[in-house]
């Protein structure tokens, strides 16, 4: 008998008409033989609601009571699955975080899975029923409530199906399947059927909304077959897999933005003194994520500047940070540059075509779009633009790239 990991983001279920339908797939798997899991989110914007109601009462609320408030989503979501699967005649459970044992670290809000016990999972499971796990959470050592960031009902997901050896991990949404750019910004984005690990861990990191990051790393880590679907329709979603030879005939597979960021630049850093080791070793400290660094020497090679690109909502943070290091390290000034974004490209076939950035930066020019920032790794090349120029930059660049056109290497366009 098989297991599969399935998973329900918000939008999937919203109102009790959705859960039913979500239930019914459950029951569907399990009438076919399957030991089935579910992952439940909150329902709808049921988060977003109460993120805003935790504002109203403190402007800055304590990260654990956050937590505290946040996981509740999930709570009902998983009981109001486990009494749909109940109406339809089969056995279900829910279960917290807590009751699971899925343990992480300590930070809150943004915690890290660090183990998970089977005994409970397997031991309802082997029992007959349709487990329900509450997604985007877990429990410390010490026994408080974490969460693992937003989107990160994705990530229990993965790391339930690498945990269980499951035969799948399929990721349920709102749309059918990953994009080559997001739809509402680009009507004309095709439909991907199957992406590299590689490639889709780079659109999730560069802003694609589809899949969280982290569970794409624990699929990669551990081979974990992942099938992103949709939960209106039975049609074959994007399916997440080991890279394959044939991938690398495209350049580039899909183009991401990411909006809402600012640059920290700081001037006249003290070249290779270790001033950088220094500064990034207290940035992490305050569990602030960089997006991007990028360094230049100047004065001969003895001065340095570097821009980091981080949220906005952590830049005053990471500006703090910074001035307070200021004196002790030499650094002459901090800027912060609001209101920017970033449009990448990526694609594991960048590894084996040229003139890949060329044809972005053009497409850019003559979208009459300036470029405020370059970062570039093996597949991914980026450009950082003002956040009103992001949305018109991906139009830019997908059709530089022609992605709308039929993808060459899928099964439907080859002999």
């Amino acid at each position: 008998m098989s297991l599969i990991v399935m998973k329900f983001g918000g939008t999937s279920v919203a109102t009790a008409e959705k859960i039913h339908r979500a239930a019914r797939r459950a029951v569907q798997e399990r009438l076919h033989g399957h030991q089935v899991v579910m992952v439940v989110s909150a329902m709808g914007k049921t988060t977003d609601e109460l993120l805003a109601l935790a504002r109203a009462v403190s402007p800055s609320p304590p990260k654990r009571e956050l937590d505290m408030l946040l996981t509740t989503g999930e709570q009902v979501s998983i009981a109001l699955m486990a009494m749909a699967i109940h109406a339809s005649g089969q056995e279900a459970i829910s279960l917290t975080a807590g009751q699971l044992g899925l343990r992480t670290d300590s930070v809150h809000t943004r915690a890290r899975i660090q183990s998970i016990d089977r005994q409970r999972l397997e031991q309802e499971l082997a029992s007959g029923k349709v487990v329900i796990v509450a997604g985007f959470q877990g429990i410390d050592q010490a026994g408080e409530i974490t969460t693992l960031g937003r989107g990160a009902s994705d990530t229990t997901a993965a790391a339930l199906a690498a945990v269980l050896g499951a035969g799948a991990c399929e990721i349920y949404t709102d749309v059918d399947g990953v994009y080559t750019a997001d739809p509402r910004i680009v009507p004309d984005a095709r439909k991907i059927d199957t992406i590299s690990y590689d490639e889709m861990l780079e659109l999730a990191s560069a802003g694609a909304g589809v899949m969280h990051g982290r569970a794409i790393e624990f699929g990669m880590r551990f081979g974990v077959p992942i099938h992103v679907r949709s939960s209106l329709t039975d049609s074959p979603g994007t399916r997440i897999m080991t890279e394959t030879q044939g991938m690398e005939a495209v350049s580039v597979r899909g183009v991401t933005l990411k909006e809402d960021l600012a640059s920290i630049v700081v001037t006249d850093i003290q070249a290779g003194v270790g001033v950088p080791a220094q500064l990034f070793s207290e940035i992490g400290k305050k569990n602030i994520v960089v997006d991007d660094i990028v360094q230049a020497n100047h004065s001969g090679g003895s001065k340095a500047s570097l821009a980091l690109l981080v949220p906005s909502e952590d830049a005053d943070h990471a500006r703090d940070v910074v001035e307070h290091l200021a004196g002790d390290l030499g650094i002459g000034s901090v800027e912060v540059f609001r209101n920017l974004s970033k449009v990448s490209a990526i694609g594991v076939g960048m590894r084996s075509h040229s003139g890949v950035a060329g044809t972005m930066f053009d497409a850019l020019r003559h979208a009459d779009i300036p470029i405020w920032g370059i970062s570039t790794s093996e597949i991914v090349i980026s450009c950082v633009l003002a956040e009103d120029d992001g949305p018109k930059g991906m139009r830019a660049v997908h059709d530089a790239f022609d992605l709308s056109s039929p993808d060459p290497t899928s099964a439907d366009n080859t002999d």
